[in-house]
């Protein structure tokens, strides 16, 4: 890897960091953890242009704000500075399940680790 794509991967890690950040301040509304630590997000791929692409998932299809979250969070990612566009795909496969949290998030909840 020569210098310029060892400074482009630094870049796009960054701005991945600066994304994650984003998400870990959106929150399902039913529970008090993040979407991120939830394990809702199931992938997070940016682009060296800045532009990001997410899949992600609800705790249940019949979440009541299945229709907004996923605008919710394309929002908070095209606030992050360097992120040129964010296109959020909500998929129901695999189903999510309280395994994909964080340790942090199952602490929080009361969940045995």
């Amino acid at each position: 890897m020569n210098e310029k794509e060892h400074g482009e991967s630094q870049t796009r890690d960054e701005l991945r960091e600066k994304i994650v950040a984003a998400l870990r301040k959106v929150h399902d509304p039913e529970i008090p953890v993040n979407i991120y630590d939830l394990g809702l997000i199931y992938k997070l791929d940016v682009g060296e242009q800045g532009e990001v692409a997410v899949q992600m998932t609800l705790t249940s299809p019949a979440c009541p704000v299945a229709g907004q979250m996923p605008g919710q969070v394309e929002e908070a990612i095209k606030a992050v500075p360097g992120v040129t566009g964010a296109k959020v795909e909500l998929t129901w496969d695999p189903a999510w399940e309280t395994s994909l949290m964080t340790e942090a998030a199952r602490l929080e909840l009361g969940f045995s680790v």
